[in-house]
């Protein structure tokens, strides 16, 4: 089984749709996320344009990442979080350039979602 850590900073939005995604899509990997400053909660937007798009993250909640999570994951994938992630194994690390939509309108959201999906699709293509 293929785990994979999805990584941002606050570990309440673009982290935990690519982590409902990962595991909607693909049951047979193991997705978690992490975040190195984690927010209290996962953020409310997110869970509900999660769920427009058929996926429930409403019981995820946010996470810190720790450098021992390094080893525990095939793949480690950063969200666009270039000033606030730690410094992952270069060979199991894929950055993402995802725009944080936190504190902007739900259509920004949409199209995070949107983009997260088009992602993690591709990384599944690529890792079967």
């Amino acid at each position: 089984m293929k785990k994979m850590l999805f990584v941002c900073v606050e570990n309440a939005c673009r982290s935990q749709m690519a982590q409902g995604f990962c595991a909607a899509l693909a049951p047979h990997v193991k997705a978690e996320s992490a975040g190195t400053r984690p927010a209290e909660a996962v953020d409310e937007v997110a869970v509900r344009v999660m769920a427009e798009a058929g996926v429930d993250i409403s019981g995820q909640h946010p996470k810190p990442l720790t450098m021992e999570m390094n080893d525990g994951y095939d793949v480690i994938v950063t969200m666009g979080c270039t000033d606030g992630c730690p410094v992952t194994p270069r060979e199991k690390t894929i950055a993402w350039d995802i725009e944080d939509p936190r504190d902007k309108p739900v259509e920004v959201y949409r199209r995070v979602r949107d983009d997260i999906q088009r992602h993690v699709k591709q990384l599944l293509a690529d890792i079967r």
